[in-house]
């Protein structure tokens, strides 16, 4: 699984002033909690920049005045005008202690749905599990091949090994539409395929039989 390191120093001043201050020297205030005891620190704003613009899920080593503590991403806060980081939460991974963070889905195959005219709608880019640390995993594979024409893979259809799946089983993930060109490819075929009605129209017109000669008394 991807990692990073982030070396930091231990935070003893804190408030509006000691942030003040943090910020002056690019630097972002952080707090690890989840073990033993809660760990305030600080560290460049350059060392997040691995961990905090991308999509992958990794694991955060952070390591704080001679200790080191293996981690998870779980918040992070930005400035609203500026946009810049200004806090970031981490959760220490700690023995079979379960925990619950948010896993990217990887998508593989190519859809009998496309292959068809279809186009390929993804709804949902991660799932939220809990687990012990040791079973955590860069991604969660799934298999979209089977997918057909107008129908959706939904929560419930997503295998996690030693994963409690969070989200709700009914939603979809992933699904395949009809295209606007393959609608009206389907409307063209139906408006002229011929129906019961000038089936009729077509057919011969029966003659009605002649009378027969009425006889003479």
């Amino acid at each position: 699984m991807k990692s990073i390191t982030i070396e930091g120093q231990i935070r003893t001043e804190f408030g509006k002033a000691a942030t003040r201050q943090l910020r002056s020297e690019e630097k972002v205030p952080g707090v690890i909690y989840g073990g033993a005891k809660e760990i305030n620190f600080s560290a460049p704003a350059t060392a997040f920049k691995g961990i905090v613009y991308t999509p992958d899920f990794m694991l955060a080593e952070v390591k704080v005045d001679g200790a080191s503590y293996k981690c998870v991403l779980k918040d992070l806060q930005f400035d609203k005008v500026s946009d810049q980081l200004i806090h970031v939460d981490f959760l220490e991974l700690v023995g079979d202690k379960k925990v619950t963070v948010s896993i990217p889905l990887k998508f593989s195959g190519i859809p009998a749905g496309v292959k068809e005219g279809g186009k390929l709608t993804v709804k949902m880019k991660a799932l939220k599990v809990k687990t012990i640390p040791e079973n955590l995993l860069e991604h969660i594979d799934v298999d979209i091949t089977e997918l057909k024409l107008n129908e959706n893979i939904r929560v419930q259809d997503v295998k996690a090994k030693n994963m409690e799946i969070l989200n709700s089983p009914r939603i979809p993930i992933a699904s395949v539409a009809m295209t606007r060109q393959l609608k009206q490819e389907e409307a063209t075929v139906t408006k002229e395929a011929p129906t019961a009605s000038d089936a009729a129209k077509a057919a011969p017109e029966a003659k009605p039989e002649a009378a027969a000669p009425a006889k003479k008394k």
